[in-house]
């Protein structure tokens, strides 16, 4: 008897169509002074309130656009109507969205960018309230000295949202299927991925923090790439994304599972090439180029593996092993230091650029 894997249910949700609205502003009143002895005192009403504005704000603990499925659209209170006394109306309470850190808000009728959530705490104001009524008592002028009438308030306004989150990680672990990418962050990491011997385990991306004494890196595993997942094969083209705002990379080579050399190549060429299809600019990132299951292997085969690859990629090569544990100390000597390195980079570039 086959046994299949299990199912897993994804609820990694990265792309969402919402609709917002600004609250309405409240009605102006028509109102009037009572005093004694004068029947129709002088105009006394209030003016509405504003109408709630809509705010996006960033909030590191969330890793999904899941809560935002099934509700499509937001609706910021009303301002309150004004009153007699000149009393006004109450401010529409701001209705406040969070979404991910590295959540991109697009106008989804024209397709404009409007706003990028960088940050913990990003507010960005998407939908400003309407503005209240005016009372009848603005509307007194030396001819109408009793005015009987009042403004409404503005409508709020409606907009159409295309919400895609962009994870912000340091550097991404990329590479074929089951090449143990899932494996490697839990070994560098807290992070705790569903991990099993047949392809596509990873169904979304997982982040971890690596740990090195008071420093520390962010890095996700990217679902594995196959040969046309620029085109929209396998998981990759949900995920292909998420590679570009990651800062290096460390690509993962499976070669217990090939006889010959020539193969490792080509693994590592059918990746590469996919990202250049996706964003060319991909290819410019730092990357560290790992060896991985290589308890599976004798030292001969890993030796001649490292070498004829380090020959042929003009690069340095890193036999690991998630498993046992080797050589994961000088992987994350070096993903600290290609961080390191491009922060220097991109110092050197902001003083250039001041200058």
């Amino acid at each position: 008897m086959v046994v299949r894997p299990k199912v897993v249910v994804m609820k990694f949700i990265d792309e969402v169509d919402i609709e917002i609205q600004s609250g309405e502003g409240g009605k102006g009143f028509v109102g009037y002074r009572r005093e004694k002895y004068v029947p129709l005192g002088g105009p006394d009403g209030g003016d509405g309130g504003n109408g709630g504005n809509v705010y996006f704000e960033g909030d590191e603990g969330l890793n999904t656009l899941m809560h935002f499925r099934g509700l499509k659209t937001f609706i910021a209170p009303e301002g309150g109507n004004g009153g007699g006394s000149n009393m006004t109306g109450a401010t529409g309470e701001d209705l406040i969205l969070k979404v991910p850190v590295g959540t991109l808000i697009y106008d989804k009728e024209t397709g404009n960018l409007l706003s990028d959530i960088t940050a913990h705490g990003l507010k960005w104001l998407a939908s400003e309230g309407g503005r209240g009524g005016k009372g009848n008592a603005h509307f007194k002028s030396s001819v109408k000295q009793a005015p009987n009438f009042a403004q409404n308030g503005e409508a709020g306004k409606n907009i159409k949202i295309h919400l895609e989150m962009k994870l912000l990680a340091d550097i991404a672990l990329i590479g074929l299927p089951n090449a143990g990418k899932s494996t490697m962050i839990s070994a560098i990491s807290a992070a705790r991925p569903k991990i099993a011997d047949y392809p596509f385990t990873t169904l979304e991306p997982n982040l971890g923090v690596v740990q090195l004494d008071d420093k520390s890196i962010v890095v996700t595993d990217i679902p594995g790439l196959i040969e046309g997942a620029a085109e929209g094969k396998g998981l990759g083209i949900k995920f292909l994304k998420h590679i570009e705002r990651t800062s290096a990379l460390v690509h993962l080579i499976d070669c217990s599972m090939f006889l010959e050399e020539f193969e490792a190549i080509e693994a590592y060429a059918t990746v590469r090439t996919e990202l250049e299809k996706f964003n060319p600019e991909l290819l410019l990132k730092k990357e560290i180029v790992c060896l991985t299951k290589i308890d599976a292997m004798t030292e001969e085969e890993i030796e001649r593996f490292r070498s004829h690859m380090e020959i042929q990629l003009d690069r340095k090569v890193l036999p690991v092993s998630g498993i046992s544990g080797r050589n994961i100390d000088i992987l994350k000597q070096l993903m600290l230091r290609t961080k390191e390195v491009l922060l220097e980079e991109q110092k050197k570039e902001a003083q250039n650029g001041i200058k």
